[in-house]
């Protein structure tokens, strides 16, 4: 009986340990990160509805969710120092909004996936620390590695309007209670 509950122990333990530990951002020699795999399983951070950065973008009449997720290693090392380590992945998901379905009589719910982009922060690979990629192809169909954004494409308006090390953290309640605790500028 000792030995059963020490094994089921262990066997937990080993389990935490791997809960612990994400896969690190992957890219191939040419700099194009390797599509991320897994990020439900990490830290969701805040969903959005319409959301645009543009004055009058048409998203009004057909707005898209979006879901973010944070390797957990970046979500504890921000919430206990205030700042994001090398190798923070964030991946936003994108999902079409609708309304009419089954018995629901307002408002609106996330339907259609329609793809996935992620930041990640690497000083070592991209000269301004983070890089932009869109894992949506042309065809509706997802991309298996993308190269990143033109610096002018998402690294301006993060690096200008970001709360905090070019991530949007006054979107994200959670991030944005552990800034205000450390006093994060």
């Amino acid at each position: 009986m000792r030995g059963l509950i020490l094994g089921i122990i262990l066997m937990g333990a080993g389990l935490i340990a791997a809960e612990v530990k994400t896969d690190a951002p992957r890219f191939t020699p040419d700099n194009q990160m390797i599509r991320p795999e897994g990020y439900r399983q990490w830290m969701f951070l805040s969903s959005g509805l319409g959301m645009s950065y543009q004055k009058d973008a048409g998203y009004n009449d057909d707005p898209v969710f979006t879901n973010v997720y944070i390797r957990p290693e970046a979500y504890r090392q921000f919430t206990a120092e205030g700042t994001f380590p090398e190798g923070t992945v964030l991946v936003l998901e994108i999902y079409s909004a609708t309304r009419e379905a089954s018995i629901n009589k307002q408002g609106h719910f996330q339907d259609r996936f329609i793809g996935i982009e992620a930041s990640v922060k690497d000083s070592k690979r991209f000269p301004e620390k983070w890089a932009y990629f869109s894992f949506m192809g042309d065809d509706d169909k997802p991309l298996a590695q993308a190269e990143p954004f033109r610096k002018e494409a998402c690294w301006k308006c993060h690096n200008q309007n970001a709360a905090v090390d070019n991530v949007f953290v006054q979107f994200y309640p959670i991030l944005r209670e552990a800034q205000e605790k450390k006093n994060t500028p």
